[in-house]
């Protein structure tokens, strides 16, 4: 009877150190998704003001533009990090990056077409494309709590996107093809990291997709640029740095389980945003998909967590 004793009381000591930890770091896990929320939504915003006057490669080039500068500044003043942009696995990156373009593109073109909280809603099937793409390419198992997610996430795409209804807009389409481009570069920067460092990957991410910008932007698109549209410029720039930095902080101070969760107010918020700024209807039948694909990803996440 003693060593069963011990072993549950170890359990037990585990699970109850592990509330207390995530306990600790809550506070910190809600200021960084805050700013990353904050970041996604300036984000969205300033695509729809600098479309106005810019096309999407424009609006790209710019993010990206301001990506690059801000991490050769960083390389000037660590000059430590230049050992980790030596040249490795360019193809994957070549791979991920133009992928990752292409969907960057598709989500920024649905922006100007649906309403924010519908882009962002159908945003959230990327993991359900992940753990169909984990199977083949990363050698990962399909799990009943991962099954069970794809199938509530199929079911509320249909609920968004109702087919054959006469709301069925095609440019929902473009969201779900951006979704399934982040899974892609997700599952390649998963197969990146394990011989390449984290900062090399954003570096050549920017400056890979630079020219891929301004491959389709006028040579003299900034000239385009009047003073309203500053504020936009820059909100793009600042806020495509800092959702990443924000969101990567977030899961450093927190297990996915309490990341993950603060991640869905994105849709409210974004709803709001509409309402208070474009007079987007609030439409429950978005809602009601969402809820049900974030019900998915939810259980996956806490059987994940408790199998770990």
């Amino acid at each position: 009877m003693g060593a069963p004793s011990t072993g549950f009381g170890q359990r037990f000591r585990s699970q109850k150190n592990r509330v207390i930890v995530s306990q600790k770091h809550l506070g910190r896990v809600a200021l960084w998704m805050t700013g990353a929320l904050l970041s996604f939504s300036v984000m969205a915003v300033s695509i729809r003001g600098l479309a106005q006057a810019l096309n999407i490669f424009e609006i790209l080039a710019i993010r990206n533009g301001c990506g690059v500068l801000a991490l050769l500044a960083l390389v000037v003043a660590r000059p430590e990090l230049r050992a980790s942009l030596r040249p490795r696995r360019m193809l994957l990156h070549g791979l991920r990056n133009s992928v990752h373009f292409a969907s960057q593109y598709a989500w920024a073109l649905s922006l100007t077409l649906l309403p924010l909280a519908t882009v962002f809603a159908l945003e959230f099937t990327m993991p359900i494309w992940v753990a169909l793409l984990a199977m083949p390419f990363l050698g990962e198992r399909m799990t009943l709590s991962r099954l069970g997610s794809i199938l509530l996430g199929f079911v509320g795409v249909l609920i968004i996107v109702r087919p054959g209804m006469e709301s069925f807009r095609p440019a929902l389409l473009l969201v779900l093809a951006a979704a399934f481009g982040y899974a892609v570069s997700l599952i390649t920067t998963k197969q990146l990291t394990a011989t390449v460092g984290t900062f090399a990957i954003l570096f050549w991410m920017n400056a890979m997709q630079l020219p891929m910008g301004l491959a389709g932007s006028d040579p003299l698109f900034l000239l385009k640029l009047e003073p309203v549209h500053l504020p936009f410029a820059v909100g793009v720039g600042i806020a495509g740095l800092s959702s990443h930095f924000c969101l990567t902080n977030a899961f450093r101070s927190g297990d996915a389980t309490v990341v993950v969760p603060f991640d869905f107010l994105r849709i409210p918020l974004i709803a709001l945003v509409g309402w208070l700024f474009y007079g987007e209807a609030l439409d429950l039948f978005v809602f009601a998909g969402a809820a049900v694909i974030i019900s998915g990803v939810v259980w996956n996440l806490r059987a994940e967590w408790r199998g770990a």
